[in-house]
């Protein structure tokens, strides 16, 4: 699980950029943020990943403080952000192998990191050339496998979707339905309204570093989400 008490970071320049957040995403739900460039999207995950530090309250990951135990906090969870980082001068292969043992887990074979690489549609004459060869597409998909390959019981996804075409954008989907249905604790901050839709279990809104009018899946149907998120937005705090 995935949850923020009173959560608030205020920036040296004195901008508050997330807001007494209070927030829990549950094991077996995907909780996808919306919210305009600024809105503190961004930074709520980073003070999830203890990149930064809060100026007040808590972020827990399975219950474990992020800042007190960050080291045992990363132990569960998994971070795919929109530009991903690789080794550029390793292969998907050796990327994935590097990543899956800094994690901890030992015995993995190339065929299972083949198998991991096709799940996610990464053409197969790309698992044995220089990642820093790959399109942002490709670099993507290849931060999708190591996140999926550590099989960690949370996972964070920042824009997850960009440089992805339809049909990987497709296959994205039922990779993040089979995680949820794994009951793992899925939270995307993401401008793509569409494909949350199809998979969201709840949905937020963020506005100056406050969630706002939170919706389930049921009481989404038969609404314009796109329509809500610019009323919400065009709003008058």
């Amino acid at each position: 699980m995935l949850e923020t008490q009173n959560l608030t970071k205020i920036y040296e320049d004195g901008r508050l950029a997330v807001d007494h957040l209070t927030m829990k995403v549950e094991p077996g739900e995907i909780f996808c943020m919306f919210g305009a460039n600024g809105a503190g999207k961004t930074t709520t995950i980073n003070l999830f990943l203890n990149f930064i530090p809060p100026t007040e309250g808590t972020a827990l990951i399975e219950g474990i403080d992020v800042v007190r135990e960050p080291l045992r906090s990363k132990e569960y969870v998994s971070f795919v952000s929109e530009n991903v980082m690789l080794y550029g001068n390793f292969t998907a292969i050796q990327n994935l192998d590097y990543f899956t043992k800094l994690a901890g887990k030992r015995g993995l074979t190339k065929a299972d990191y083949a198998a991991v690489l096709q799940s996610v549609g990464l053409q197969k004459d790309a698992y044995d050339a220089r990642s820093k060869t790959y399109s942002k597409g490709m670099r993507q998909k290849l931060g999708l496998a190591i996140a999926i390959i550590k099989d960690a019981p949370n996972v964070i996804l920042d824009e997850p979707t960009s440089g992805l075409d339809p049909k990987s954008g497709q296959e994205f989907l039922k990779l993040l339905t089979a995680m949820r249905d794994k009951g793992k604790s899925v939270l995307i901050s993401t401008h793509d309204i569409f494909r949350a839709k199809l998979i969201a279990d709840r949905v937020g809104f963020m506005k100056n570093g406050k969630l706002g009018l939170l919706m389930t899946r049921k009481e989404l149907e038969g609404k314009d989400l796109t329509e809500l998120y610019v009323q919400y937005m065009d709003e008058r705090d």
